[in-house]
């Protein structure tokens, strides 16, 4: 158990036996106990100390509580709604301000909240280069849906480094998951590269052995292989599969074209699943239960938000700021709330999804 500023984390604290060869003070060690000796954090400590030293203990207990509310005991709020699946994506907008094709380009995030239980969803989106506060954005958002602090959410993002960092503190109950649809989609892409390269030379040279494995039906094997381990969540002969196939691309001697093409792609590939390895859940035993292992609804929000009247057949250029006010306006549309916004802003005011009906 530790006390912390918000909250009390309960901890597993597995127990070790001492090694027989070594002089221990005890037959067993717990390294949690070793690495947290006070069970308290120093933070909370710190203002339990301030507080206390200007009033009595009582109130001092009443300032921290109201304070710092994350600390409430989740088991005293009410019992909490149905799970929120909550998938976050980005798209890109052409900049007005464009002076080169590398900068001719801002990343806008969009997403959609879908309740359990077959509950219609909300759509959001925003600039995070222009919006100062995202984050609350995105709170804020969830809460409207009625989401509470011991309530389920999972997160499902495509791995961008902006975009996962999104969802990070905004919920005791959060989950985030790496979206099996931006894993299924790249793999795609590199099965589909082992098609058009070479075949290695029929008798191995001496002086510069060719790997088997970069046969373009061994490297389609050991992808497919390696899409089977991630699927079931095993983080760890995915990458070792990984990283061999990259070495034998690495080990040819004179490589054409397209295998430097593709060993670029594994590489980036690589590199992807490393720095989302401990977001890869087993998503087999997921669809099992009938859990959510993808979130393809936000990828069809960038479609419906963004490209469909920003990048699409359009020829227009954005600033950030524009982007931005033009994208609430049309997430408030497809969420239907723009009518309850003007009846709020203009009392009185009446408006019918049936103009000519009504007219008639």
């Amino acid at each position: 158990m530790l006390r912390t500023l918000f909250g009390t984390l309960h901890l597993p604290s597995p127990r070790y036996k001492s090694c027989p060869c070594t002089a221990a003070e005890a037959a067993t060690v717990s390294s949690l106990a070793r690495l947290l000796p006070e069970r308290t954090t120093p933070e909370l400590l710190f203002w339990e100390a301030k507080y206390a030293a200007l009033t009595s203990y009582g109130t001092a207990a009443t300032l921290l509580t109201e304070t710092f509310p994350l600390g409430r005991d989740l088991e005293t709020m009410p019992r909490p709604d149905l799970p929120l699946v909550v998938g976050l994506d980005g798209g890109y907008a052409h900049s007005s301000q464009q002076t080169s094709r590398r900068d001719g380009w801002f990343e806008v995030v969009t997403g959609r909240s879908t309740p359990s239980g077959g509950r219609p969803g909300k759509c959001f989106a925003f600039v995070q280069t222009y919006d100062t506060k995202p984050k609350r954005r995105l709170h804020e958002t969830l809460r409207a849906q009625g989401l509470q602090d011991n309530q389920q959410v999972t997160f499902f993002t495509d791995g961008g480094e902006d975009i996962r960092d999104l969802p990070r503190y905004l919920n005791p109950q959060a989950e985030h998951y790496l979206d099996w649809f931006h894993i299924t989609m790249r793999l795609t892409v590199l099965r589909q590269m082992t098609r058009s390269l070479p075949e290695p030379p029929p008798e191995q040279d001496e002086e510069f052995p060719v790997p088997a494995g970069v046969a373009p039906g061994a490297a389609d094997a050991t992808l497919d292989r390696i899409k089977h381990f991630l699927w079931h969540g095993n983080t760890f002969r995915a990458p070792d599969l990984l990283s061999d196939l990259v070495a034998d691309f690495e080990c040819l001697a004179e490589p054409a074209q397209r295998q430097q093409a593709f060993l670029a792609r594994l590489a980036e590939f690589r590199g992807y699943i490393a720095n989302n390895a401990n977001k890869i859940p087993n998503y087999g035993e997921r669809r099992r239960n009938g859990d959510v292992v993808s979130s393809a609804m936000a990828e069809a929000t960038v479609n419906l938000v963004v490209s469909r009247r920003m990048v699409k057949k359009q020829q227009m250029r954005w600033s950030p700021r524009g982007a931005h006010l033009l994208l609430q306006l049309q997430t408030r549309v497809l969420n239907r709330d723009l009518a309850a916004d003007f009846g709020r802003w203009y009392p009185g005011f009446t408006t019918s999804d049936q103009p000519a009906a009504a007219a008639a």
